[in-house]
Order: C-alpha cells, then structure tokens, then sequence
C-alpha cells in the first residue's frame, strides 16, 4: 500500500506541474494577446507605438524611448522621438518612418485580420519599412514567412480600416 501512495502522490504531483506548465505557456503564447479596437495607430492612452522614437528603428538600428518634449500629432496620435531632429525628419516625410499598419502587430494583421498590441522590441526594417509585432514568439512566426505575411497584411490592412475588425 505504500508504494500506491508514493505513486498516487508522484502522479498527483505531475499532474499539478503539468497544469502549472500549461498556465504558463498559456499566458506566455496567448495572455495579454487580444483584439483592439480600430485605430489608424496603435497609441495606448494617445501616444503611438507606446512612445518609442519611429525615426530611431532606421537611425540608430534599435528601439528608442522617445520624449514628450520632441513630440508630434499626426494620424490621431501623439508621436515621441529621442530628438528634435527625429521630429523634424518624421514631420517631413512620416510615410517613411512610421510603422506600416499603424504600428499594431503585423502578424495578426496578415494572418488574422485583427489589431492586436506591440512591443518596442519586437520589430524589423524590410524594404525600408517598418513592422512591429506582439512579442519575440509572434515576431518567429512571422520571419517564418516575411513575404507572405507583408502581401497578406497590405491586402488586409485597408479593408480593417474600412470595416473594422
């Protein structure tokens, strides 16, 4: 008998790490990852791309913080830039800098038609433009096909300005 109650706790405790492991990974892959409203820029309390410079992806090759004092209005957002001269070269041609699908993942946006949120990090230049995406594991998936997921998100993006998601 003791030996089933050694297995019958062994079993029991395996099965709670897998429940723990699973929680996880849930909230790792999926917590966190839901549908936003349509917007034109991905701005949590106003300012776009959670105030990282969009200048600096191209100029200093990563993600910058940007200031409130280098700010900018423009496609109903607040825009943060390191510098004034950010500001300047984004005010001057924004199509160049800002991020293509207003700054909300562009996985989800090719490959479900949805916005979801970004983070600073998670980013890429292809073709001279930018793209963000929602975390390192969405950003794999989405190197896993850069070509195809641009084509799918520059079909899909007009159409869920249009008609929301």
């Amino acid at each position: 008998m003791p030996n089933l109650t050694r297995r019958g706790l062994f079993i029991a405790a395996g099965a709670v790490g897998m429940v723990a492991i699973a929680a996880f990974a849930s909230q790792r892959f999926f917590g966190g990852f839901e549908e936003l409203a349509t917007a034109p820029v991905y701005a949590p309390q106003g300012v776009a791309i959670r105030g990282t410079d969009p200048v600096a992806y191209f100029t200093e090759g990563r993600a910058v913080p940007g200031a409130q004092a280098h700010s900018l209005d423009w496609n109903g957002a607040t825009w943060h830039f390191a510098s004034a001269d950010n500001r300047a070269a984004f005010a001057d041609d924004p199509d160049r800098y800002a991020p293509q699908y207003g700054g909300f993942c562009a996985w989800a946006v090719a490959e479900k038609g949805k916005l979801y949120s970004t983070q600073p990090d998670n980013w890429k230049i292809v073709d001279g433009k930018l793209y963000l995406n929602y975390n390192d594991d969405i950003q794999s998936r989405w190197q896993d096909d850069i070509p195809g997921f641009i084509a799918q998100g520059d079909e899909r993006w007009p159409k869920i300005l249009r008609e929301g998601v």
